[in-house]
């Protein structure tokens, strides 16, 4: 059984400490009817502050943008209903002792099976006007206050894997002549612009992460950045712009971002910027997400050797653990108390419900 110590350790981030180094990654499940979550929402996330996670980052949730996203089973994060089953969902978390962040999502032109609404037009840097864009930037805002008066004790804004922000930082996406397109520090202003608007609706000292990959869906060998300078280049403004924690996704944590060196993308981008960082991919589990995602074959559990190494030397502050906290409510505990030969795992059919 590994020495998990490194992972039960405190933490403290702008002013909010976490019991632990665990976070449960954001996952879209799909489960809230009419977008409001509702009852056994709140239960799932529950039994998961309850096994031991430090923080819950929720599952995207749609910011209030007519073109936000088009799953009628995806939660917004705005209006009357919605705002209070994920006032629900934070009482219960927090009754238990957890800590809790929305995760802010605007799914850009990634339309999939979910059609957009008669006269919803999907958005995206190739097609939107300087009013949409403060239209859209607003919207951030007005859900990231209400994070801050339903007493969430940070908030995620989703900036990866091909969605809109993601399409504004990305060159194969982001072909716009004005300033909000051309170098790679101007492909961040849209970005920026929302961090000054949530910021501006939040105050100084609430707790911002910002989650951003190099990857895109499907394109998986897609790159912001091809070297540590131009990955600098990248960060500077976000950092300029306040973020506090950076959330860097990757499919599998322990693959080295750059050549010449085994740090992964939140091991450089802790050393690039100084600032705290998530490290996420495949935890405990053989097979990245896509793949068991996509197909019915079981991923095995793997052991914790690696990531604690990574740990112990202060590459990356947080872990965040995905499909093994779907498979294993109970996940924190199980690793503390018995280790990970005793994990459950995971398999795409757990994904039917809210286990």
């Amino acid at each position: 059984m590994s020495n998990t110590h490194a992972l039960f350790t405190p933490f403290t981030f702008k002013g909010l400490t976490l019991p632990n180094r665990i976070v449960m990654a954001p996952m879209t499940r799909s489960k809230s009817p009419g977008r409001v979550p509702g009852p056994e929402v709140a239960a799932y996330y529950k039994r998961r502050a309850e096994g031991g996670v430090g923080l819950i980052v929720s599952e995207g949730t749609f910011v209030p943008h007519p073109s936000a996203g088009f799953d009628p089973a995806v939660p917004d994060f705005d209006g009357e209903e919605a705002l209070a089953g994920w006032k629900r969902v934070i009482d219960e978390v927090h009754a238990v002792g957890g800590k809790f962040a929305p995760q802010l999502w605007h799914v850009g032109m990634k339309v999939t099976q979910h059609q957009p609404l008669p006269g919803v037009v999907p958005m995206g840097p190739g097609n939107m006007t300087l009013q949409e864009i403060q239209d859209t930037v607003k919207a951030y805002g007005v859900a990231a206050k209400s994070a801050k008066d339903l007493d969430c004790d940070a908030l995620e804004i989703h900036a990866a894997h091909g969605y809109l922000i993601d399409q504004f930082f990305w060159e194969g996406n982001n072909q716009r002549t004005d300033a909000y397109g051309g170098s790679i520090e101007a492909r961040t202003k849209f970005a920026v612009d929302v961090l000054n608007e949530i910021r501006r609706n939040v105050g100084p000292d609430f707790p911002v992460i910002l989650r951003f990959s190099q990857w895109k869906i499907p394109e998986f060998d897609a790159k912001l950045a091809h070297t540590p300078a131009e990955l600098e280049r990248f960060l500077t403004p976000l950092v300029e712009a306040s973020v506090d924690l950076f959330h860097c996704s990757q499919r599998r944590f322990w693959e080295p971002e750059f050549t010449g060196s085994d740090l992964n993308l939140a091991g450089w981008t802790k050393k690039i910027t100084g600032k705290p960082t998530i490290t996420v991919g495949s935890v405990t589990l053989n097979e990245e997400f896509m793949t068991s995602f996509r197909t019915d074959t079981t991923s095995s559990v793997t052991g914790l050797d690696e990531l604690l190494r990574r740990l112990d030397r202060g590459e990356f502050d947080l872990v965040a653990v995905g499909r093994a906290l779907i498979a294993n409510p109970d996940w924190a505990v199980r690793v503390k108390g018995e280790g990970v030969e005793h994990l459950r795992p995971f398999n795409r059919s757990l994904l039917a419900q809210l286990v």
